[in-house]
């Protein structure tokens, strides 16, 4: 087995096995590349340690960031460990390796008055693409749906969604979670069935659909979003994935409670939501610097 035979079974197990998502089965595909690459001619096999910390530091050296790195070599030691376990190789050289630190950004959200005016009707003659644009935005704010969730959303979905306030969505890992659905985004979702059969094909399942009647694209829905703040006058590129965090982050200001927010995100672990206290905090010193007398000079 060469070396990119062994790459293409081991991505070939994890999208039919393990169900990982095409994303990220083809950034793990990016990420192996590098390595093959960068062992060049030198077997697998006969890599180490020392050969792997001067791949990243080389990496590291061209620009890439910490948090890249450190998918990188996760990536990278899976695949060692895959190859372990079937006696192609007699040690994974990345196990103890870790990436380099890099500063933790937190993520940009709305706040509630932008998030009420990204909502507003906007003034648009097309009737059935303003109903969709309404319906989707309503729903990704509502409920915390990611991008990729939101378009795999087909029309059965909405028996569940305007009886009985939720919606069942299929996240990372083909990990099946229900989620509520509030009041303003049902009434955003009844709006679009009423118009729906003016832009799907006659055949087409998907929930959402383009103006060719077959299921969204995550670009149109990016693009889409992005107008619309624009018209608005919405500061800063505003993109779907920012109206999750903003989902999060209210949610979190309004109720504290983290579990359950890391449930209706649907995240594997806490520390993955936790980012979101961070963004409440800042909010919180925001209120301070502008009401305390003594944090004012």
């Amino acid at each position: 087995m060469t070396p990119q035979q062994a790459v293409d079974a081991w991505l070939a197990e994890l999208a039919e096995q393990r169900r990982l998502s095409p994303l990220t089965v083809a950034n793990y595909r990016r990420d192996l590349a590098k390595l093959l690459a960068a062992a060049g001619e030198q077997p697998l096999d006969s890599l180490l340690v020392h050969h792997v910390r001067r791949f990243v530091a080389r990496f590291h050296g061209q620009g890439l960031s910490g948090r890249s790195l450190a998918r990188t070599l996760s990536a990278w030691r899976g695949f060692f460990a895959w190859l372990g376990e079937r006696g192609l190789v007699r040690a994974n050289p990345c196990e103890t390796i870790r990436a380099p630190k890099s500063p933790r950004l937190l993520p940009k959200a709305l706040s509630v008055d932008e998030a009420a005016q990204l909502m507003q009707p906007a003034e648009s003659s097309d009737e059935p693409l303003e109903a969709r644009d309404a319906a989707m935005f309503e729903l990704i704010y509502s409920s915390g749906l990611r991008l990729a969730e939101l378009v795999g959303l087909d029309r059965d979905a909405l028996d569940s969604i305007l009886h009985e306030g939720e919606v069942r969505v299929l996240g990372k890992r083909a990990k099946l979670r229900l989620v509520p659905v509030g009041t303003l985004a049902r009434k955003a979702l009844a709006a679009w069935a009423q118009v729906r059969e003016q832009l799907a094909a006659p055949d087409e399942p998907a929930l959402f659909v383009n103006q060719r009647g077959r299921r969204i694209s995550p670009r149109t829905v990016q693009l889409r979003l992005a107008q619309r703040a624009i018209r608005l006058g919405l500061p800063g590129h505003v993109h779907p994935h920012m109206l999750r965090h903003s989902f999060a982050s209210h949610v979190l200001q309004s109720s504290g409670d983290l579990r359950a927010v890391q449930e209706m995100l649907g995240h594997a672990s806490i520390a993955s939501t936790q980012v979101y206290t961070h963004l409440d905090f800042q909010h919180l010193a925001s209120v301070y610097d502008k009401a305390h007398p003594r944090s004012r000079r």
